[in-house]
This record gives C-alpha cells, sequence and structure tokens, in this order.
C-alpha cells in the first residue's frame, strides 16, 4: 500500500470515529498532501537531471548504459507529470473547500444578526413607534417657533411718525450749522489806506488810452 492511500485511509478511520472531519481538518490534510507532493516532484526533478547527466557520460561508448538511465528518465518524466496533475487537483479542492468555509461562516453570521435584529424588535411596537415620531415632530415645531419668536426683531416705538421724527433731526441739524457759522470770525479791515498806483504805470495807462481812440478815429 502506498504512503498516499495509507495517509488517505487513516484519515477517513479517524474521521468516521468522530464523525466527519470539520472544514479545518480537511484543510490541514490537503496542505500536507500538497507539501508531500512538492517535495516528491523535487526528488524527482533532480533523478531525471542525474539520469540525463549519466546518459551524456556514456553517450556513444556505451550505449546499453545511456539508453537505461534515458528509459529511467521517461518513467520519472512520467511520474511528475502524473504529480503535476494530482497537485492541481488536491489545490483546486482546497480552494473550493476554503470557499465553502468562508460561505458557512458568512452564513452563519448573518444568521446571528439576523437573531439579534428580531430579538431587539421583539420589544418594540410599530403604532408606538408612530406615536413617538409624531410627538417628536410636533416638538420641533413647538422649538422653531419659539426660536422664531425670540430671533424677531421687537416692534416697540414704532406707533411715532417718521416723517416727524426726520423733520425734528433736520432743524437740530440747521441749528448746529448757524451756531457753526456764528463762531466763525472774518478777518478785520485794514485801517491804512491802500498804497496809490506809481505815477509811471498810470501815465502808460493813459497813453494805452489816447492810442486807443486814434485807432476807433482812423478805422
Amino acid at each position: 500500500m502506498s504512503k498516499i492511500s495509507k495517509f488517505f485511509k487513516g484519515g477517513s478511520a479517524a474521521s468516521k470515529g468522530r464523525g466527519g472531519p470539520s472544514p479545518q481538518e480537511a484543510l490541514a490534510r490537503l496542505r500536507e498532501t500538497e507539501e508531500m507532493l512538492s517535495k516528491k516532484q523535487e526528488y524527482l526533478e533532480t533523478r531525471i537531471e542525474r539520469e540525463l547527466a549519466v546518459a551524456r557520460q556514456h553517450g556513444t561508448k556505451n550505449k546499453r548504459a545511456a539508453l537505461q538511465a534515458l528509459k529511467r528518465k521517461k518513467r520519472y518524466e512520467k511520474q511528475l507529470n502524473q504529480i503535476d496533475g494530482t497537485l492541481s487537483t488536491i489545490e483546486f479542492q482546497r480552494e473550493a473547500l476554503e470557499n465553502s468555509h468562508t460561505n458557512t461562516e458568512v452564513l452563519k453570521n448573518m444568521g446571528y444578526a439576523a437573531q439579534a435584529m428580531k430579538k431587539v424588535h421583539e420589544n418594540m411596537d410599530l403604532n408606538k413607534i408612530d406615536d413617538l415620531m409624531q410627538d417628536i415632530t410636533e416638538q420641533q415645531d413647538v422649538a422653531q417657533e419659539i426660536s422664531d419668536a425670540i430671533s424677531s426683531r421687537a416692534t416697540f416705538g414704532d406707533e411715532f411718525d417718521e416723517d416727524e421724527l426726520m423733520a425734528e433731526l433736520e432743524e437740530l441739524e440747521q441749528e448746529e450749522l448757524n451756531k457753526g457759522m456764528r463762531d466763525v470770525r472774518l478777518p478785520s479791515v485794514p485801517s491804512t489806506s491802500l498804497p496809490s498806483r506809481p505815477a509811471s504805470t498810470r501815465k502808460r495807462a493813459e497813453d494805452e488810452d489816447e492810442m486807443k481812440k486814434l485807432a476807433a478815429w482812423a478805422s
């Protein structure tokens, strides 16, 4: 009996005694199998390289030994291909089991959450909730009305006539203006007479007048 058969036989016997393996146990076994097959792959690859070196060494000198080495290489390559296929199958099975286990845990947790929600809602009455929401809405409306009333502009004193107040204000402004004008002091008139125009300037002006008269007579 091969090691793989013993491995699965021992695992199935142990699982039967416990009523079937758990997902964690099955995943652990699959990973162990993958590790074992990977080591077998490395061993076969080493043997293939060794037999190929032997065939090259003998070459045409010892054809029989070279052919025997090539035959062994072919057998090892065949086993290696079989292990590759087995590993692909185990990898697919492991991934499917991991996904199934994940889905199972997700559904279990969703079931717990659904039960918790149901337990929370057991003590809730929809009619009471509607009444409560209606009371909250009414109180919010009352609070809004109070806020609007507090924040609105006070209207105390609006009974006075605005035109009359403006007229009184203009009178006050005019009084202040008149008071300011009375306080302004004008400069005093000098007591001494202004100096007369020089004689040369007066003579030049008279000459200009005579010239204007001659120009007017000539025209």
